[in-house]
């Protein structure tokens, strides 16, 4: 019962506070151990070669230094009293999801096209896309948005909410270090391509199982909204193979065939185009409108992900590791 009270209370701390600028984040200091442990591993190493093998190191360091802290800070933490160890477990895992936070991003960028500022909605867009934004028109800005707060309902809310339901806070967290180890490092570029190669594999192992379930979820909510749950279904099984991530097409696709609308096209990133495969088939034109659109299904999937998880804990009773 407690441990189902404790991701509940994480999840509503995430959607009416999300992450206060006054409190530090616990990402700034994963990231700062993620740049202490690359400046030693490229210390020691004797090659750009040598760095292959090195690279298991840095994920085993990273991910196993942040679980062990979180652990030892809520051991002292639940040692002071239960509710204190409560409290701050809650606060853990509500530090590791991103709804309320990905939701207000999306929304920020509608707000502005519904005031018909299109500059101010493409630097919007560019805060949370890689791509590069300054081109844009209404319906690309549109895809950029339903495509980043899609992809992101993986990694920003139900993965880190699933370890959190396997193994609390340490596991919550320490996926938040898979997921920014390979935000850092996991680039297939020249300065990356051997020291993240293992970060970025891990983090594709790590989101596996999430991002299939997230397409169910995402169904359930067009369900409940009364999109088109049956396409979302179908549109996942058959177009998220196509993303080359092995993970983000899931939420992307059931998200576009929930919709009725067709992601994916030419991107320009630096300067460079280059065309990610179609998903969802165009049953209407993308408009400004799909922006709130997917973030109620980013909301309503989320919730439904906690009210289930929830009732796993309290029928097993605590964690499930």
């Amino acid at each position: 019962m407690t441990a189902a009270l404790i991701i509940i209370a994480a999840y509503i701390w995430d959607r009416i506070v999300g992450d206060p600028q006054a409190i530090p984040h616990p990402v700034i200091g994963i990231g700062k151990g993620i740049r202490a442990v690359e400046r030693f591993i490229r210390r020691i190493s004797p090659s750009e070669r040598a760095l292959k093998p090195l690279g298991i190191l840095l994920p085993f360091v990273v991910v196993g230094g942040t679980y062990g802290v979180t652990w030892l800070v809520l051991k002292g933490m639940y040692h002071v009293h239960d509710y204190i160890g409560w409290a701050a477990e809650a606060l853990l895992i509500g530090t590791t999801i991103a709804a309320k936070g990905l939701k207000d991003a999306g929304m920020a960028v509608y707000r502005r096209l519904k005031e018909q500022d299109l500059e101010s909605a493409r630097r919007e867009v560019g805060m949370i896309v890689g791509r590069d934004t300054e081109q844009l028109d209404e319906p690309e800005v549109v895809r950029a948005t339903v495509e980043t707060v899609a992809e992101n309902i993986v990694d920003a809310v139900i993965s880190p909410l699933f370890f959190a339901l396997i193994g609390g806070a340490p596991l919550a967290m320490a996926y938040r270090a898979v997921n920014t180890l390979d935000s850092m490092v996991g680039y297939k570029n020249e300065k990356y391509g051997n020291l993240g190669w293992a970060s970025a594999r891990l983090d594709d192992i790590a989101n596996w199982i999430p991002a299939r379930m997230t397409a169910v979820f995402v169904t359930v909510s067009a369900l409940l909204h009364r999109y088109d749950a049956r396409r979302a279904c179908s549109t996942a099984l058959r177009d998220a193979r196509k993303h080359p991530s092995p993970n983000s097409g899931w939420a992307e696709a059931s998200a576009a065939g929930a919709l009725g609308i067709r992601l994916g096209g030419y991107n320009v990133y630096k300067g460079i185009r280059s065309f990610r495969a179609y998903m969802g088939d165009t049953q209407q034109p993308l408009q400004a409108e799909h922006i709130p659109a997917v973030c109620r299904l980013l909301l309503s999937s989320s919730t439904c992900f906690v009210i289930v998880a929830s009732l796993l804990l309290y029928i097993c009773g605590g964690w499930l590791l």
